[in-house]
């Protein structure tokens, strides 16, 4: 791998010109064009339809070149706009690209309707053919929701006045974060940090700078609350007044759905968690005597030990992670290589970028882009790793029909997750010193608790949320006290201050494409976490094994990816056991490490 490697991101290789190129103008007017014809042409089929199979062949292959064509959009505008959220041009692109968005739902609820209006035993003999064998899963499981949704002419409706409505209300968030900016003292000067600088000095080594940028985010998220609160607010009056004319009574219901799994899963999943948690309070309580405190503030949990840690540059933190990943799967790290190279990643730690860290596709240009702000940090390296494997996992789906492409949220975060575990599980077990493979614990720990904790504060913030939400508007003093109690819970009443304002600084409440962003990211660390014992066991050959796996997550539910590539049962509690034990392993090490220094 050449180095020294680039820290930004090259976007002129898909589209030339950012936020003012021709091309993607010309792009966008090709697309629009596209669809109003695809919509034209399915108006004017004929009912019933005399040939469903010729019929539906080309419908499909029209359809899911304007899914393509979406998914390379959206991802080029989101890029513009997270690299600089000063680019007004980029948020007109991304206003534009968002009606297209909408237009296209609309094209999808026209296409449902097709496939309704084909009796069910031609359409039974129909998923056997060779032709849509491949898209078998997909054509079905859109026939079936289109019967739980309103008729076609409200669905079309509800998702032009979401364009306005719903996802502009998330668009306000973006723009409300868009101004964070708060003051930092470094180097004799004072600087003004951005959302996603800011959280960054958020687990300093320095408990006095952790505890000084902790009450500026915690003022500064306050003095947005307003803004932020009536968002939420209008998101979830949204969702909730769609749930109610389609006549649908659990909240859970559509990010179940998007997810693809049961809620027996998803409930087995939490009670299994909450039982195992007493360990993660004894990790949690001797963390807080290692620092020399009674217990733990909320910016304390990440914090790491001592007041030295070993910095990672990229250069570094590439080579490791390529290392890592080749030892597991040559495929992976060739690919993760190509990335950096071909400067895939946007890491540069400057100010006007939007806060957190993604990886998106561009499906046509057979590309990703991996966005975070890097600071030379252990976390970072995880994060590093993280994106790098959702960015494998859509390159081994690139052959796979578009339909079949469309994975969810909870398998995604595996595949992400899993290469994450690679690398720091070897990162721990290569460390030089006793001093440096406790940081490196305590580091892949922290994951665990992120995860079993603050997620699952996340989760059961937004379960009550929603159900207070349907009486009426949260204050946002109101959505403090919710926000608290939640983490009050999840923590089990460990930390000594919480963060009130953390609903209005995450930006996964506002995200409007799929609601409780939250849960998917637990299932997945922990569905990763019995993959890598799978791969443990067989060694090497489980690479084309895991590409298997990865490929058939647009396919099926996790419970059939489970039993079909993993032998286990979703729903019930062993193989969520078997993954929790592993983390409880990482405690126990750390609290044998740790015993002599209290």
């Amino acid at each position: 791998m050449k180095q020294p490697l680039s820290l930004v991101w090259d976007l002129d290789v898909i589209f030339p010109g950012g936020s003012g190129s021709p091309s993607f103008a010309q792009f966008l007017d090709r697309l629009e064009q596209q669809m109003t014809e695809f919509l034209a042409g399915l108006e004017q089929l004929p009912q019933p339809i005399e040939d469903p199979e010729r019929t539906l062949a080309g419908i499909a292959e029209s359809l899911q070149t304007i899914l393509l064509g979406i998914r390379e959009a959206d991802s080029f505008v989101s890029c513009l706009t997270a690299e600089n959220q000063n680019d007004k041009k980029a948020i007109q692109l991304n206003g534009r690209v968002a009606m297209m968005g909408a237009q296209f739902s609309s094209v999808m609820t026209r296409f449902e309707q097709v496939l309704l209006n084909i009796p069910n035993e031609a359409w039974t003999d129909l998923l056997q053919r060779d032709a849509f064998r491949p898209v078998a899963y997909p054509l079905e499981e859109r026939r079936q929701l289109a019967q739980e949704k309103l008729p076609p002419e409200q669905e079309t409706l509800l998702n032009d006045l979401a364009v306005d409505g719903y996802h502009g209300w998330g668009e306000l968030y973006n723009t409300a974060v868009s101004k964070f900016k708060i003051p930092f003292e470094e180097g004799g000067k004072t600087v003004e940090l951005s959302a996603g600088q800011a959280h960054n000095k958020l687990s300093n080594p320095d408990r006095a700078v952790r505890a000084d940028v902790f009450r500026k985010w915690e003022d500064k998220w306050g003095e947005l609350g307003d803004f932020c609160a009536d968002a939420l607010n209008r998101l979830a009056g949204f969702r909730l007044q769609t749930y109610k004319h389609r006549g649908w009574g659990a909240v859970l219901k559509e990010p179940l759905d998007i997810n693809r799994m049961s809620d027996r899963t998803l409930q087995v999943m939490w009670d299994v968690i909450e039982r195992n948690k007493p360990v993660f309070v004894d990790y949690l309580k001797r963390k807080a005597q290692l620092l020399g405190l009674e217990s733990l503030a909320w910016y304390d949990v990440e914090a790491p030990l001592g007041s030295t840690t070993k910095p990672y540059p990229f250069d570094e933190a590439a080579t490791l992670i390529v290392e890592q990943f080749r030892k597991f799967s040559p495929k992976m790290a060739d690919f993760a290589a190509m990335a950096f190279e071909k400067r895939w990643i946007e890491a540069e730690d400057r100010s006007g970028k939007r806060p957190g860290g993604f990886c998106t596709s561009f499906p046509i240009s057979e590309q990703t882009r991996i966005f975070m702000t890097y600071a030379n940090t252990a976390d970072n390296v995880s994060t590093l790793a993280h994106e790098l494997g959702h960015a494998y996992h859509q390159h081994v789906m690139n052959d796979i029909p578009a339909l079949a492409q469309e994975y969810a949220m909870n398998v995604a975060e595996t595949a992400s997750t899993f290469a994450e575990m690679i690398v720091s599980d070897a990162a721990v077990k290569q460390a030089a010193n006793e001093e440096e493979r406790l940081s490196l614990l305590e580091d892949k720990i922290g994951r665990s608790i992120a995860f079993f904790m603050n997620i699952h504060a996340r989760f059961l913030f937004e379960t009550e949320f929603y159900e207070k939400r349907r009486a009426g508007l949260l204050s946002v003093e109101e959505l403090n006290e919710l926000m608290v109690s939640a983490q009050r819970r999840a923590f089990k009443d460990t930390l000594s201050e919480y963060h009130p304002h953390f609903w209005a600084s995450k930006l996964h409440f506002y995200i409007t494409s799929v609601p409780f962003y939250n849960f998917p990211y637990t299932f997945g660390y922990l569905f990763s976490a019995g993959i890598y014992a799978h791969a443990l066991k067989e060694g090497a050959g489980f690479e084309d094994a895991y590409i298997a796996l990865l490929r058939d997550t647009g396919s099926m539910t996790v419970e059939q990816l489970a039993q079909k590539h993993l032998g286990v049962d979703l729903t019930a509690p062993d193989f969520w056991q078997n993954a929790v034990d592993l983390a409880v392993a990482d405690v126990q090490e750390f609290l044998k490490l740790t015993e002599s220094k209290v």
